[in-house]
């Protein structure tokens, strides 16, 4: 049976789970510290997904044509027994890919477990190289170091390729770009720069610190040539680029400058069981009410199918005329990056 389509014609493929709103870190595109200060309550444990609700919802997810489950956070690696949750998702039949995306502090000592559990790949996210830029964007006193040991953990425990995010703001970190791609090129690992993006309503985006992707590309090929090269598969989110002398390649994420709505085929749990169909969503569609109050998983399915089939998001095309109407009207609400994970 074909996957479920939506009004727009892309069917639903991947779905990220958001498993906790915690996060050591405090990046200020995501959890500025000024506002996530240590007496911030976040939610209870009664009001997350369990992992055996997770696990029932993305069964009927994976019926519906998702291949891909991508576990996110907050932190990830700071839900309790997380591999438990990975091996029930694992042995899901359909799924054929499973991965997870963290900010490393913590892998070194998780890395084996989780590949051990089913684990098949994971994404690390890394803005800089140089110890007080990356001091300033993860808002603690945080160095690399303790990220770098745990790639290397995933690299021993077979996670490979391992993909290595890095948000790209100007006038913070664009100046570090090249370093961090020549650090890790030869390695296998693949770097993919992402545009600033307008994700929530509390990191203080500015268009004026987005560095284009066209600008990038740019930089580092003056100093590291590269060739674009095409897509793994429709709906994929980084542009390649493949270095010349075929030492391994970078991806480019250009939600900004290059907007990808037309081929996005990713829905998002987040951690109190909200269906979101859109990273720039206003807010999604509770599933943990009818989860809890008795519904069967032919009157989920139903629910998540109606709400997939029915869907038109494309903030990030429409993105420019909201940005550049001066009306503060104009701009809209957005559940924050923490809630469900980018």
């Amino acid at each position: 049976m074909p996957p479920t389509a939506d009004k727009l014609g892309r069917p639903i493929h991947d779905l990220r789970i958001s498993v906790t709103d915690r996060c050591n870190f405090r990046c200020p595109y995501c959890m500025p510290a000024e506002l996530y200060g240590e007496n911030y309550q976040f939610l209870p444990k009664s009001e997350l997904l369990s992992f055996e609700e997770i696990e029932r919802l993305a069964h009927l997810f994976v019926d519906l044509g998702v291949e891909k489950l991508r576990i996110t956070g907050g932190e990830p690696l700071l839900r309790h027994e997380l591999p438990r949750l990975i091996e029930r998702l694992a042995a899901i039949p359909g799924l054929r890919d499973l991965a997870l995306t963290t900010n490393g502090y913590l892998l070194e000592k998780q890395a084996a477990a989780l590949r051990d559990a089913g684990l098949e790949r994971i994404t690390v996210s890394l803005d800089s190289l140089d110890e007080e830029i990356f001091k300033r964007m993860n808002g603690r006193t945080f160095g690399p170091q303790r990220v770098l040991a745990g790639i290397e953990a995933a690299n021993r425990a077979g996670m490979r390729p391992i993909k290595i995010n890095c948000v790209v703001q100007r006038g913070v970190n664009d100046h570090t770009l090249v370093d961090l791609a020549r650090s890790f090129r030869g390695t296998g690992h693949i770097v993919r720069f992402i545009e600033f993006m307008d994700v929530g309503t509390l990191n203080g985006w500015d268009l004026a610190q987005v560095v284009p992707a066209a600008e990038i590309v740019e930089r580092i090929g003056a100093e590291l040539p590269i060739d674009p090269v095409d897509p793994n598969y429709r709906g994929e989110v980084a542009n390649r680029y493949r270095y010349r002398d075929g030492s391994g390649e970078i991806g480019i994420i250009a939600s900004v400058s290059a907007p990808f709505c037309g081929d996005c085929t990713r829905a998002r749990l987040t951690i109190e069981g909200k269906l979101v169909t859109c990273l720039f969503a206003a807010d999604g569609t509770d599933l943990r009410t009818p989860l809890r109050s008795g519904a069967s998983d032919v009157e989920l399915r139903d629910l998540i199918e109606s709400i997939w089939s029915r869907r038109t998001d494309r903030y990030s095309e429409q993105r420019a005329e909201l940005t550049q109407s001066g009306d503060p009207s104009t701009r809209k609400a957005k559940i924050e990056m923490y809630q469900i994970g980018g």
